[in-house]
Formats: structure tokens, C-alpha cells, sequence
């Protein structure tokens, strides 16, 4: 069967599990070895991954580059005016089957959540999901291994919070609270709070989320602080409107005194206004630790896919 990587509320606790584990062990073996000097099992040799992007990228687009390389196989990244894609003749099951021929894994960041369940229905390769609408999983799966290297502690035992917008991290981020089974903390604008279903789905797995309207209340007690960018790039909204609405959840000096007196902060980047700078480039923020991560368990995201994971 076929593991494709493409939501984690569809992934076992304990594959995802694996997979930070590997992600720790790889990590501790690269210690003395060069940005593109390959991991000494060559895991992947001779695998080829195609990575398309439909939305801008440079976080994921650079991990994946160097994680399939430190395993030893290649990448070629393709735009998506430069595919058929349903268009100009070709069908979404024909360019999939074209996919399949030519690579051993194909990684896809996209603005359509539907494309991705079709390209999975007909690829016989694996497909990761690099950013979808309701999405982001390589990113939290990441920012999971990141929590538990930075506090030394099963995220389990932590409070975290996220302040901020509901989008794609989030929903993946409430995903792995089922998962991992951690409290998770939402504070944000009234009008802003998660889409039902994601609510409905975590209650149905006997989780309780709370979201508060109230940042100070939110962030009580946090171990974890997370946010993301509340205008981000492609957002159809009156972005002005939307900056006024959040302006009470800038997470800043102030409100992270609320927090554990050693709380981390942590953002997926890019960041916008929702951070000061005085937290951004402060002692509390490890975003760039974070950023590097994503190479790390991308590889072992890419180890289960290729059915390569011990």
C-alpha cells in the first residue's frame, strides 16, 4: 500500500511517532558532516522526488531540496504553468500516471485541497502534501520534533498555545493534539475562531479544545507559544479590516509575561505584525532552530513514504 503523507488526522500516532524518532537519530549523525554530504546509510540513493509548487515558497522548497539530497536521491521541481494539470488536453490522470513513470515521490504545495485527493487517487507514487488550503503537515510534524528538543519533555506534558489566525497550521496543529494528546489553547478575534468541522472532528476523538476571545487567557500557563502570519499572501479579505481585528493579539513583551516565565516562542514564518521584534529576535524565540528542523524530519517524512523507515 501507499503511504501518502498528506493530512495528519489520516496518519497513525504511531508512524508519526517513528518518524520524529528517525528524525532525532539522523539528526545526532549529521553532527560533523557538510550541508550536502550525504547520511552514511544512503537511504535513498538513486530515488528521484518531483516537487511542484503552485503558492511561493523557500522554507519548504529548500528542506525538501536538502533532505532528499542528504539521503542520497535527487529533485527536480517543475512550476505549475509548466504542467498540463487538467489543462491545455491533458488530463489531472494522465499528468499523474506521467508522474508516476518518471519519479519515486512527488511533493506538492497547492491552493486546492481537491487536487491533492485526486492526484492520490490516481499517482501509484507517494504524495506529500507540501501547504494545502486546510493544511500543513510537514511544518507541524516538524514543529512537534522542535518542542520536544528544545524542553525535553513528550509534548504531551506541555500547555500550548496558539494566538492568532485559524488556518492550515492550525488545523494541523489541532490535529496533532489528538495525536499526541497535548492541551491546546486557541486565542483569537471572534470571527476567526476554526471551521466546524475541524472542531467537530477533534471533539468526535474525545478532544476539547479551548478558544478564548481573550489573549491573556489564552496564553496562561503556556508552556509553547505558536503564531503564524495573520495577513498571509493569498488571503481574499479586506486586509486592513483584518490587522484591526487582531490588533489586541500582537504577541509582545507584554502579553507573553502571561505565559510560563521559560515559554518558548515559536512562528513557521513569514511573520507579519501579529510578533515584536522584541520577541521575534528575543531569547524566548527559537524560529530559526524551528526553520532548520524541517530538513531534518522531512527526511524521515520521506523515509516512511519510500517505505524506507525502520
Amino acid at each position: 500500500m501507499i503511504k501518502h503523507f498528506i493530512n495528519l488526522k489520516d496518519i497513525p500516532a504511531s508512524d508519526l511517532r517513528k518518524i520524529i524518532l528517525d528524525a532525532k537519530k539522523r539528526k545526532i549523525k549529521r553532527k560533523n558532516l557538510n550541508t550536502l554530504d550525504v547520511d552514511k546509510d544512503n537511504p535513498l540513493k538513486g530515488k528521484l522526488l518531483i516537487q511542484m509548487f503552485e503558492k511561493a515558497s523557500s522554507r519548504t522548497r529548500l528542506s525538501f531540496y536538502l533532505a532528499i539530497k542528504q539521503l542520497g536521491g535527487g529533485t527536480i521541481t517543475i512550476k505549475a504553468n509548466e504542467l498540463h494539470l487538467g489543462k491545455g488536453g491533458e488530463s489531472l490522470a494522465d499528468t499523474a500516471k506521467i508522474l508516476s513513470t518518471y519519479g519515486d515521490g512527488f511533493m506538492l504545495r497547492t491552493d486546492s485541497d481537491k487536487k491533492i485527493e485526486e492526484f492520490s487517487k490516481y499517482l501509484s507514487i507517494p504524495i506529500i502534501n507540501g501547504l494545502s488550503p486546510s493544511s500543513h503537515p510537514t511544518q507541524v510534524l516538524s514543529d512537534i520534533f522542535t518542542v520536544e528538543e528544545i524542553t525535553n519533555k513528550p509534548i504531551s506534558k506541555l500547555n500550548i498555545c496558539w494566538i492568532g489566525d485559524s488556518n492550515n497550521v492550525l488545523n494541523s496543529l489541532i490535529a496533532t493534539s489528538v495525536k499526541f494528546s497535548f492541551n491546546l489553547t486557541i486565542g483569537c478575534p471572534k470571527n476567526y475562531e476554526p471551521k466546524k468541522f475541524v472542531i467537530d472532528w477533534a471533539k468526535k476523538n474525545n478532544k476539547k479544545i479551548n478558544i478564548y476571545n481573550n489573549p491573556i487567557k489564552a496564553i496562561k500557563n503556556a508552556d509553547i507559544v505558536f503564531s503564524d502570519k495573520v495577513v498571509s499572501l493569498n488571503d481574499k479579505v479586506n486586509k486592513l479590516k483584518k490587522i484591526k481585528d487582531f490588533k489586541n493579539f500582537q504577541i509582545n513583551s507584554k502579553l507573553m509575561s502571561y505565559a510560563k516565565k521559560n515559554a518558548i516562542f515559536l512562528h513557521c514564518l513569514p511573520r507579519g505584525s501579529e510578533v515584536s521584534d522584541k520577541v521575534f529576535l528575543g531569547k524566548q524565540s527559537r524560529v530559526w532552530q524551528q526553520a532548520l528542523n524541517r530538513v531534518h524530519v522531512q527526511k524521515s517524512i520521506l523515509l516512511y513514504c519510500f517505505g524506507k523507515l525502520r
